[in-house]
């Protein structure tokens, strides 16, 4: 019989894995505590959630999500990134933190709802924020209204030049 503490855990991470947009799976092994925490403070600041759960617990959480290939990553101890924000925050932070450790080993990683393969990493920690993005495309839908505005205008500020300079010449 699973204990109280151990269903609310489940639960607990049934709703993590339900509103996270980026879950990624690592393997810690041969990070030191010190190391670890400096980690999770990483994550911490990107608003990024990190936790370690044993994998019993994240299987019985995961089997409603459907994805089979999940259950092979549960093997030795793994830790866990949640996203709920953007989904490439953890990609970048766990980028970042291996060029000084060359850990953790990245497991698996879900993107919106999908398991996606582990050589997709790479892109992903090189796609910008979420916020760049949006600034990108406000900066791009602004630029044509920007250029239409001043064709539209120069037309009607040079007739009123003209005008304006005919007005003078006619008061000499």
């Amino acid at each position: 019989m699973p204990s109280e503490n151990n269903i609310e855990v489940v639960a607990a991470m049934k709703e993590k894995f339900e509103n996270a947009t980026g879950v990624y799976f690592t393997d810690f092994m041969g990070l030191n505590v010190s190391e670890v925490t400096d980690l999770r403070k990483k994550f911490y600041s990107e608003g990024v959630e990190y936790l370690v759960v044993k994998n019993t617990l994240v299987k019985l959480a995961s089997k409603d999500l459907k994805i089979k290939e999940l259950e092979d990553i549960f093997r030795g101890p793994t830790a866990i990134a949640f996203s709920y924000q953007d989904p490439t925050t953890p990609a970048r932070v766990l980028k970042e933190f291996k060029k000084e450790h060359d850990l953790p080993e990245l497991k698996a990683l879900i993107f919106e709802g999908e398991l996606m393969d582990k050589s997709l990493f790479e892109k992903i920690s090189n796609l910008p924020s979420r916020e760049v993005l949006l600034s990108n495309l406000v900066g791009g839908l602004n630029s044509p209204m920007t250029k239409f505005v001043t064709t539209i205008s120069s037309p009607i500020s040079k007739l009123l030049n003209v005008l304006s300079s005919i007005k003078e010449t006619k008061q000499t």
